[in-house]
């Protein structure tokens, strides 16, 4: 039960409530009924408090301030039911996964999204952020939400937002990341070659084209009514909602399991989301009094059997929750830096610390931490997101995070010139230099997974540049 996710940790209860005539659902006035049933007392808040680290953000480079915003272009409507392809937000109002409009593919728009963003080559903080924008799509294909709120719960400038966003327009399905309609049909047209004046007036008057207002679009785009018709034609022929034709399950509802907020000492409270916590009783006089009266074995057995479950489903819902708890608490415990100043302060972190440090199994703590979110100051994240892999370092000192190896392997590469471009053996050396224990295999590993060819293929290009 501890992998279940809170929507189907309820419909597991549901089902056990329809089928157990000794459990009851929690109504808030068991405190009046409480001789007859048993309550687990659950755990449900704490407070994390830890010691304020020596270096704090002033002492490190600071994350950048936000840039002020620029307009952004409202949404407006379109023809052939355009004025409401990027409505609804990141969820529908029912949180349910529309099977009829997504059954075109069998992947889903994330696992698209995700796999593509693995092939960019983006390193360290960069593939986190653009991971959480990726968070942010809904079904349709559309980046719902404010950049300026990203920039500002990640702790960056808004430019790099900005940065990030445009190359994720790139990506499959051409329109994804699009934050309207207007841009969603721009970045269609740019890349068939067909972003001409004409069509780029008709982009920046889409309500005229809803109300029908065929001359006004004339004289505005410059052009005679057969010419006209011929842009609106092609734009009916692209596509106003890109995501659909992936799957939809980034349209379920994101509950978290978690609420953290800042207390006024300086520490973070952790408390449990009582709405995702299903609460049963157990109702013991029904269950004796069944007893008492039933004269066959077989009832006497079929209540007894009714009974374990019962409190076995009440013992589970009460673990899940104190697990779920101290993984949570850790994991702020860990990633203080992140809650304090932002995404370029997350720390490398694995399964096993946390493990070791509440003292449960990995795969326990795994188990934890998929489909369980957290909502945070910053935003709400999957636990997972938390934990990032790690390079030793040679002195025995803190290891580093495996981004940002991947981040440090670009910049000495980036600063090759023909007469020094560096191998692999290398870059090893470096990186040692730095007090970073890397083989060359995976230095290898590194450079290959950002796209970056071999040591001869780029003495190759500087030689032909020139």
């Amino acid at each position: 039960m501890l992998q279940l996710s809170n929507i189907e940790l309820s419909a597991f209860v549901d089902e056990q409530l329809e089928s157990n005539p000794l459990l009851e659902r929690g109504t808030g006035d068991e405190n009046r009924r409480g001789e007859a049933f048993e309550v687990s007392e659950t755990a449900t808040s704490s407070d994390v408090t830890f010691d304020t680290p020596a270096a704090t953000a002033a002492d490190l480079d600071a994350p950048d301030h936000a840039i002020a915003p620029e307009a952004t272009a409202a949404d407006v409507g379109g023809a052939v039911d355009w004025s409401k392809a990027g409505s609804g937000g990141s969820f529908n109002s029912s949180g349910e996964y529309d099977a009829v409009a997504n059954t075109a593919a069998e992947i889903s728009l994330l696992d698209h999204l995700t796999e593509q963003l693995s092939m960019l080559g983006l390193v360290g903080t960069e593939h986190l952020i653009a991971q959480h924008l990726i968070d942010h799509v809904d079904e349709n294909g559309y980046l719902r939400a404010s950049l300026e709120d990203i920039a500002e719960n990640l702790g960056v400038s808004l430019a790099r937002i900005q940065s990030l966003v445009t190359q994720l327009q790139t990506f499959e399905p051409t329109g994804v990341f699009a934050r309207n309609l207007r841009e969603c049909l721009t970045l269609q047209l740019r890349e068939k070659n067909a972003l001409d004046v004409p069509m780029q007036a008709l982009l920046d008057n889409l309500e005229l084209l809803a109300k029908h207002d065929l001359s006004k679009l004339m004289k505005l785009c410059g052009v005679d009514k057969e010419a006209l018709m011929d842009c609106i034609k092609r734009l009916k022929a692209l596509a106003p909602k890109p995501g659909l034709a992936y799957g939809g399950d980034m349209a379920a509802a994101v509950a978290p399991d978690v609420f953290i907020r800042e207390t006024s000492n300086g520490g973070w409270a952790v408390e449990l989301n009582s709405d995702t916590l299903p609460r049963v009783l157990v109702d013991n006089r029904y269950y004796n009094e069944v007893c008492a009266v039933a004269k066959d074995e077989e009832s006497k057995t079929f209540m007894s059997e009714c009974h374990a479950n019962a409190n076995w489903l009440v013992k589970s819902l009460d673990q899940r929750a104190r697990t779920i708890m101290k993984v949570a608490s850790e994991i702020v415990k860990q990633q203080d830096g992140f809650f304090a100043y932002g995404v370029d302060y997350m720390r490398p972190l694995n399964l096993k610390t946390v493990a070791d440090a509440i003292e449960m199994h990995e795969s326990t703590v795994s188990r934890v931490t998929s489909n369980k979110f957290m909502s945070t100051p910053r935003g709400v994240f999957e636990l997972k997101y938390f934990f990032t892999a790690s390079i030793g370092a040679i002195d025995g000192g803190e290891a580093h995070s495996s981004e940002a190896v991947r981040h440090k392997i670009k910049i000495l590469i980036d600063e090759e010139t023909e007469g020094h471009v560096k191998s692999d053996d290398k870059l090893v050396m470096l990186l040692r230099a730095q007090g970073i224990d890397i083989a060359r295999r995976t230095v290898a590993k590194y450079r290959e997974s950002m796209g970056i060819p071999s040591s001869v293929e780029r003495r190759r290009v500087f030689k032909h540049a020139v």
